[in-house]
């Protein structure tokens, strides 16, 4: 029963986390954002005290829970782990192996250092949730896309518009590459040997194993009962229980409940770690059972209760903006997110999980290149401009790294400015007349003035005001010049309010 009830809710977080980083519409986050801003790091980096401590307290009392049920990537090794069980023969093919303490806290030390030096490439590469983000949103995130266009399609020929088609293009290459790369490493070694990532590579597991070897209820094997038939160890995919020793490593059990399940003569039970003597009688034993099911059911409920009270309003873009094929120029200064602070403070709070670049509606957000802000959100607009009635970005960050409170916000924040290349114009160029930058301008921060006041048919360019534009890229954006825009954004390693 145990087993059914953590498997339930691990499937419904699963399904859930995927799904925010699959939704190109954005309207699951109405309901579901929350269970991105309750994992841990995220939690942590946005300095959530309450979540950080109610996660701690959750696994004091009853073990990893957040490894089996919330984190993504772990259930996400325990579905591959699931899928090679189902070969024949294959369904018990663990054994125990003893922990490589020595490598589970040399990289917990390695990613602190990291985290407080701000070597945030090796903090996104390690993070549980962010190696999950990269994964859904550079491979899954696709294909979702593709079978959405199919449906589309089908559903256009016979007059139906109950889907819309979505352009599918890849943001980064270095970063689709590394999220294969994630997704072959961890699939393969949870094919092979269950949860052998989290309990020697994933730093939030060797973290929460150290409480956990203080958690209040917990598997407990029966010395006398147990026959030594070996079934629970080798249904364990953390590999932790020892029966030579009849003991059971809790700083790397996931709390997965398979090796109660597997057990044929009732040696284990999930109970009070305190308690200093179990009853024999078929009564007290159910009675145990069903005090560890209540234990379950309440967790449960807190949790289902916590995703009503934690849905917030969400604001939508109304349209996507047009996809026009442009070639990046060359910026001295990378443009972040609206929201963003300045480049320390980004670069100190974001996760590089890829879900702001999954959910901008307007295609301007995709991973950087650059070794030192790898992985983390840049914005450029050969496909879109940042609207200013978009603020989405903002509102799907679990770390605070982006942070606006209202619209008014996001529209007096200046994240660059306009530079206008006159070689480049089309009105010097071709001999043309225009003025599309200072016509999609928001700000009006763009006149057209003509070359020669004097001369009435002298041509007009344009003249960007430094201090009001937003760097919004608008100009950009829809400037007819290629392949390179005649006026592009340079951005400001410190945004201000105009």
């Amino acid at each position: 029963m145990l087993r059914k009830i953590r498997q339930t809710l691990a499937i419904v977080f699963f399904a859930m986390v995927t799904l925010l980083f699959l939704d190109f519409t954005g309207t699951l986050h109405v309901w579901f954002g929350w269970m991105a801003e309750i994992q841990f790091l995220p939690a942590l980096l946005a300095l959530n005290i309450g979540v950080v401590v109610f996660l701690l307290l959750l696994t004091l009392l009853f073990g990893r829970i957040y490894c089996s049920i919330i984190c993504p990537l772990g259930v996400f090794q325990d579905v591959v782990s699931w899928i090679s069980g189902k070969r024949k023969g294959k369904k018990h093919r663990f054994a125990y192996s003893p922990a490589l303490t020595w490598l589970r806290y040399a990289v917990l030390v390695l990613f602190v250092i990291a985290c407080i030096a701000g070597i945030n490439s090796f903090v996104a590469l390690l993070a549980p949730y962010s190696s999950y983000g990269r994964m859904a949103s550079n491979l899954f995130a696709p294909l979702w896309q593709w079978g959405n266009n199919v449906l589309a399609y089908l559903a256009e020929r016979v007059g139906s518009y109950a889907f819309y088609e979505t352009e599918v293009w890849i943001k980064s290459l270095p970063t689709f590459i590394l999220a294969l790369i994630t997704f072959v490493v961890i699939g393969v070694l949870a094919w092979r040997n269950g949860r052998t990532y989290c309990n020697t590579v994933c730093p939030v597991g060797t973290l929460l194993g150290v409480v956990s070897r203080f958690s209040l209820y917990r598997p407990v094997i029966d010395v006398e009962q147990c026959k030594n038939c070996r079934l629970c160890a080798k249904k364990c995919k953390s590999a932790c229980i020892d029966l030579e020793k009849h003991q059971i490593d809790y700083s790397r059990c996931v709390a997965c409940m398979d090796c109660l399940d597997a057990c044929k003569h009732g040696a284990i039970h999930y109970e009070n770690r305190f308690r200093q003597e179990r009853e024999t009688n078929t009564g007290n034993s159910k009675e145990a059972s069903d005090s560890s099911r209540r234990s379950f059911l309440t967790l449960a409920t807190t949790l289902t209760v916590g995703s009503v009270l934690k849905a917030q309003e969400k604001k939508v873009d109304g349209g996507l903006a047009p996809i026009i094929d442009k070639k990046k120029p060359e910026r001295r200064t990378p443009i972040l997110p609206p929201g963003a602070g300045d480049k320390r403070h980004f670069a100190q709070h974001c996760t590089a999980c890829q879900l702001c670049v999954t959910e901008c509606p307007n295609g301007v957000l995709r991973p950087s290149a650059n070794l030192t802000t790898f992985m983390q959100p840049q914005m450029s607009y050969e496909r879109g401009y940042c609207r200013p009635e978009c603020m989405r970005c903002a509102e799907v960050c679990p770390t605070g790294a982006i942070s606006l409170n209202t619209l008014a916000d996001k529209v007096s924040t200046q994240v660059g400015h306009a530079v206008f290349v006159k070689e480049l114009c089309v009105v010097q160029r071709d001999g043309v007349s225009c003025g599309n930058c200072a016509r999609h301008c928001p700000t009006g921060s763009i006149q057209m003035v003509a070359e020669n006041p004097d001369d009435p048919e002298s041509p007009r360019y344009p003249v960007v005001n430094v201090e009001t534009c937003i760097g919004c890229g608008a100009c950009e954006n829809l400037c007819p010049s290629r392949p390179y825009s005649a006026i592009y954004v340079e951005g400001h390693e410190r945004q201000r309010l105009v």
